[in-house]
């Protein structure tokens, strides 16, 4: 049964078969021993912040996965109801050695699972330390520890406010800055996050869609990158007047932005138009991006005066990438936008607070200022039902001999005019692939190419 449950990246899973109380309790027992193991001989009790959202089962869950983290000798300090950035920033405030948040992120509302991250909200993934803590969780019994940990209830939302902040304009605060936003909580953190942060505001006037999280019930998918949940606000944007809109996902590291005509922005775009003010404040900069990108990014930073970086998808290679070229900013395509003055980590309200600053220095219109990233035309990511993904990833090389090929992370095949990633899921028997030209025909036309290479093209 724990096996199903941890992923690649997190534990995520249906709640209460196969993620029940008695599994959130081992998984605790795990995480302990593993941040034990992981700090080594000291005299100071090893420190875990914890916190949850607000799914109907995260409380019992998150009781229970402190019970095992103190039964290992572990103290826990808990947050509470915090959005998933909140823990990795209460890991650094309070100088904990690790975090764990209690979501499932834009799942449904029946899913739940642990977020986990190590000292300076290092992330702790498969590799660095899922597979060990699934290992320790299984072993059930523990040898005994001379004392059983401590909870204490910790109340940080006026530092996390103050840390937000240093990316919101200070005109905001005393009103000579304003802006109308229209924000979709989808019924998640965010709901109970930009009300803690942003209410009193005077510059903020807030147009709310979604904010009540707590009968657990989603009025749509809390996940923006699926264009039919961004249509509520869209629709308020343009109803309301607002000048952008932005939708949430469920736990708030993500968020995606539309313009004040309800366009959807992509976040390569935005990571492309927000890059500027990094590289203007530190000039030679780099900035990460991840590889599924448009080449606006590279060709937006290169302009600046900035360095871009591809990197892996994945927040785990995303903050690893930042941190060794020290980058101030990075964004992937799915919504995550990260900061070295967050640790390398990602923060939904930071990007939130950078775009409206960016905004209303600029005083032009959101869809101007994105127009000059727009010059190609992308595919979005489609998926492909193949088996063999390994020999249909060797047909793709192999039908481009003249082509410049990587493989960073999948198969990246570039021509002169146009590319295409293709990568594998981590966990089904799926290809996704992305694809960039100059045009909307062109790109169809090779995007039906490459389709005859990779297998069964499905909905997903």
């Amino acid at each position: 049964m724990l096996a199903s449950v941890f992923k690649a990246y997190d534990v995520r899973a249906v709640h209460p078969d196969p993620l029940s109380v008695d599994v959130a309790r081992s998984i605790g027992c795990g995480a302990g021993e593993f941040f034990r193991e992981r700090v080594g001989e000291r005299d100071a009790p090893v420190r875990i912040a914890v916190g949850h959202d607000m799914r109907l089962s995260s409380p019992e869950l998150v009781l229970a996965l402190e019970d095992g983290l103190r039964s290992r000798g572990c103290d826990v300090v808990h947050v509470g109801l915090v959005d998933t950035p909140f823990v990795a920033f209460a890991v650094n405030h309070l100088e904990c050695d690790g975090g764990i948040q209690t979501t499932a992120s834009h799942n449904p509302a029946h899913y739940n699972g642990f977020k986990i991250c190590a000292a300076h909200a290092k992330p702790v993934g498969e590799d660095t330390g899922l597979r060990r803590i699934r290992e320790l969780a299984e072993l059930g019994d523990h040898p005994p520890v001379e004392h059983v940990g401590e909870r204490t209830d910790v109340d940080l939302w006026d530092a996390y406010r103050e840390h937000v902040f240093r990316y919101l304009d200070p005109g905001f605060l005393d009103g000579t800055r304003r802006l109308k936003v229209a924000i979709d909580a989808s019924n998640g953190m965010a709901g109970t996050m930009i009300p803690r942060l942003f209410d009193d505001v005077p510059g903020i006037e807030l147009v709310r869609i979604n904010f009540e999280n707590e009968s657990g019930v989603f009025v749509h998918e809390p996940n923006p990158l699926v264009e039919a949940n961004l249509q509520p606000v869209r629709d308020a944007v343009r109803s309301e007047g607002a000048d952008l809109g932005i939708c949430f996902d469920g736990d708030a590291d993500r968020c995606m932005v539309v313009d004040e005509r309800g366009g959807i922005i992509g976040c390569d775009l935005l990571t492309a138009w927000l890059s500027r003010r990094f590289i203007v404040d530190e000039p030679g900069a780099s900035i990460v991006y991840d590889l599924r990108s448009s080449h606006c990014v590279q060709e937006a930073v290169r302009a600046a005066g900035g360095e871009p970086v591809r990197s892996r998808v994945g927040h785990v290679f995303m903050k690893q990438k930042l941190a060794e070229c020290s980058a101030p900013f990075g964004g992937e395509l799915s919504g995550h936008f990260y900061f070295r003055d967050n640790w390398y980590a990602d923060s939904g309200a930071m990007a939130f607070a950078l775009v409206l600053t960016e905004l209303v220095s600029a005083e032009q219109p959101l869809s101007r200022l994105i127009e000059p990233m727009r010059g190609y035309v992308q595919s979005g990511e489609i998926n492909f039902q193949v088996e063999d993904k390994a020999a249909a990833m060797e047909r793709l090389k192999s039908a481009y001999p003249d082509a410049e090929v990587d493989e960073l992370d999948g198969v990246t095949v570039q021509l002169s005019d146009w590319w295409c990633n293709v990568r594998a899921s981590n966990t089904e028997p799926l290809l996704r692939l992305n694809l960039e030209g100059p045009d909307a025909a062109f790109v169809q036309k090779q995007v039906e190419a490459v389709s005859s290479l990779l297998g069964t093209r499905v909905d997903h």
